[in-house]
């Protein structure tokens, strides 16, 4: 089994229902194991600011498919939830974004699929969900809460657990 980091996140619709929802697929989908979740976060648009903020959330799980594979069902699990890749404006308004952060320790570089993920340590709302599950998980020689130190989190809220 390989421990794979996916980082969630969505700006239309009920997002933290799809992320239920999308978290359920994914384990179902990839028979895989849900071994933690973060909390969801409201944090800023990145790229494209002119839109609402977005909820962004981490999880780590425990899947015996191989890094394409997995990428694969991520973006059917995505087209599921009303993305559509081919059509969408780039940086732009979401239903659902699932994002392969890192799978093990591997480094990819396939037309499809880099890993680690090529923005990590640019993107504070993925290492923000990220350090509160994985803090001490070592991606390209630097731990997660090595790469948090050094970017911006301005924004990022943690949001109350749902009830």
């Amino acid at each position: 089994m390989a421990s794979a980091l996916i980082a969630l996140g969505g700006n239309v619709g009920d997002v933290r229902a799809t992320f239920d929802k999308a978290i359920g697929n994914i384990c179902g989908m990839t028979q895989a194991e849900l071994t933690a979740r973060s909390s969801d976060y409201a944090t800023p648009p990145w790229g494209d600011e002119a839109q609402d903020r977005f909820i962004n959330a981490a999880i780590e799980i425990e899947t015996r498919l191989d890094p394409l594979s997995l990428l694969q069902t991520l973006h059917k699990i995505e087209k599921r939830f009303g993305r559509n890749r081919a059509t969408e404006r780039r940086w732009g308004p979401r239903t659902l974004d699932l994002d392969l952060i890192a799978y093990d320790d591997a480094t990819i570089d396939h037309a499809e699929l880099t890993l680690p993920h090529p923005r990590l340590f640019e993107r504070g709302f993925v290492l923000v969900p990220l350090a509160e599950i994985a803090p001490d998980r070592v991606i390209a020689g630097r731990t997660v809460a090595d790469a948090l130190a050094v970017v911006s989190t301005a924004g990022i809220e943690r949001l109350p657990p749902r009830g």
